[in-house]
């Protein structure tokens, strides 16, 4: 089991990704950066700086940017792509799909803004479906990055993966997790045991199911926190393990409860280990504008939803 705690220091995920990308280049020639016009945004532009020769801003055509990642894929080199999530995920599906994933190349999507960190551009931006497409395609693995550590990790290991990774991040400061076991893409971690029903989370929420597990807690009820960062494939092992162990549990996502982590867990469980099931994140409604914190409460995304999540969970083992 990890030693999970959750620091006062905040970093913003896709500043980490940016300061990686260049790190990463001093060492990696045959690392390429393509971005659909919105650099300063998913801060590619600091490696653009940095290797203006190794950088692509392919203006507002993210369709295309997909097809010369691919080319340049073929052709040796380690390409990374990146915009807003919605727009790869909905934009260039047909070309991940067709292009990238059909010919299982080593191309690296790295979607900014993901969920409903693109607070104030309101439903036609907001990521909410981005992951149950992605983790639809054959040969594409999903990842759902956590605070700012784990997107660089995420990132380490997609380029030395052949084939496609897509990894969601978020646009705001969220807290840098302190967690003692290794990242390691396609395994869970266990961030805290419990005996009474497991929280399955990944990204922005994982902090909140840690302060939820700690005030159920207080109420006598004993929630073990799993980290599934890896969307796919999905770490059946420790997740059949945990429920086998406490018998419930709650997923716990910024994303519709439709086709994402949730669908991943109970899908995974359903073959093996069927138990009490609850489902915490947008309930399949498009969403409005406004500050962060606030529309991630509004949409049912907080530490008191998955509280009582976890509460109905356990009473329904009964």
């Amino acid at each position: 089991m990890a030693t999970a705690k959750v620091s006062d220091k905040q970093v913003s995920m896709r500043d980490a990704f940016g300061q990686a990308l260049v790190e990463i280049g001093k060492t990696k020639p045959e690392l390429v950066v393509l971005d659909a016009d919105v650099s300063s945004s998913t801060k590619t532009g600091l490696f653009g700086a940095a290797y203006p020769d190794r950088f692509f801003n392919v203006g507002v055509a993210e369709a295309n940017m997909t097809d010369v990642a691919a080319g340049l894929a073929t052709c040796g080199y380690r390409p990374v792509i990146s915009t807003f999530a919605l727009f790869l995920a909905l934009k260039c599906t047909d070309q991940i799909r067709n292009v990238i994933c059909y010919n299982n190349l080593p191309v690296v999507i790295v979607a900014g803004y993901g969920g409903l960190s693109d607070s104030f551009d309101g439903a036609s931006h907001q990521a909410l479906t981005d992951i149950a497409i992605m983790r639809a395609l054959p040969n594409m693995r999903v990842v759902v990055a956590a605070d700012g550590r784990e997107a660089e990790e995420a990132l380490k290991e997609a380029l030395e993966h052949d084939g496609p990774t897509y990894i969601r991040i978020s646009r705001n400061p969220a807290p840098l997790l302190e967690i003692d076991e290794p990242f390691k893409t396609g395994k869970g971690r266990i961030l805290r045991e419990g005996k009474d029903c497991t929280i399955a989370t990944a990204g922005v929420p994982v902090p909140m199911a840690l302060e939820a597990a700690e005030k159920l807690a207080a109420e006598g009820i004993s929630a073990e926190v799993l980290e599934l960062h890896t969307i796919k494939p999905v770490d059946t092992d420790l997740l059949k393990k945990s429920v086998g162990k406490t018998g419930a549990v709650v997923s716990a996502e910024e994303h519709n409860i439709y086709g994402g982590i949730g669908g991943a867990v109970a899908e995974a469980l359903s073959r093996s280990t069927p138990a009490p099931m609850e489902y915490v994140g947008v309930a399949d409604t498009f969403t409005e504008s406004g500050p962060y914190d606030t529309l991630l409460t509004k949409y049912g995304i907080s530490v008191e939803a998955i509280t009582e999540a976890v509460k109905k969970a356990v009473k329904r083992k009964a």
